[in-house]
């Protein structure tokens, strides 16, 4: 038996192999932040760049001709060409909603309603004022499109893609990034702005 021990003294104070050894631990956990890092500077760099080309396009959209359907599907094409440089699987909807003003836009407001439920949406035959005169309830108090003169335009554009690293495999979460942008501006004074009638009382379904 002391023999035994004899020899496995200098085992004990053997470090070779320790750096393989303690590697094997890290290396696990280092791969997880470098993914993770990875995964956020990706999502970081496609926020920036959808936002700036959103500036640009609803800076575009603003222009008298952009209000030809046409032009605004150029115009949002191209949009959805530069976010599928950076994911190629995307999915990129789009969205032109106009009021009449700033204040209107950044409000946001639902249309009134009698809310006889109390589920804060407007439903099972409950009446509402349909104050921009497009014959539906409208939860922000727009209307879609891109609107007329002097009208301010919120765009908005959504990408969601599969995620390019698979950290979330490991940890858990949504494999999906969904990165949104969204501008406000004003069409430019080539005309007369548009008015609506007095609110409509109807029932919303």
């Amino acid at each position: 038996m002391p023999s035994l021990l004899r020899r496995a003294r200098p085992l004990a104070r053997d470090e070779r192999g320790v750096t393989v050894v303690e590697f094997a631990i890290v290396a696990p956990v280092m791969g997880l932040m470098l993914l993770g890092a990875f995964d956020i500077a990706h999502t970081l760099y496609m926020r920036a760049v959808l936002q700036g080309i959103v500036q640009k396009t609803a800076r575009d959209s603003t222009l008298e001709d952009a209000a030809d359907p046409t032009e605004q599907s150029r115009l949002d094409a191209a949009v959805t060409g530069q976010a599928k440089a950076l994911a190629n699987n995307a999915v990129v909807v789009i969205s032109r909603r106009f009021y009449r003003t700033f204040s209107d836009a950044s409000a946001a407001r639902a249309e009134a309603w009698t809310d006889t439920d109390r589920n804060g949406t407007c439903n099972n035959g409950e009446p509402y004022e349909d104050a921009n005169q497009n014959g539906t309830w409208d939860k922000d108090g727009g209307n879609s499109g891109q609107g007329g003169a002097k009208d301010a335009v919120l765009y908005t554009v959504k990408v969601s893609y599969p995620r390019f690293f698979p950290i979330y495999n490991f940890i858990g979460g949504s494999r999906t990034t969904t990165v949104t942008a969204s501008t406000v501006l004003k069409n430019q004074p080539y005309g007369d702005q548009g008015s609506y009638s007095a609110p409509v009382v109807r029932y919303c379904p």
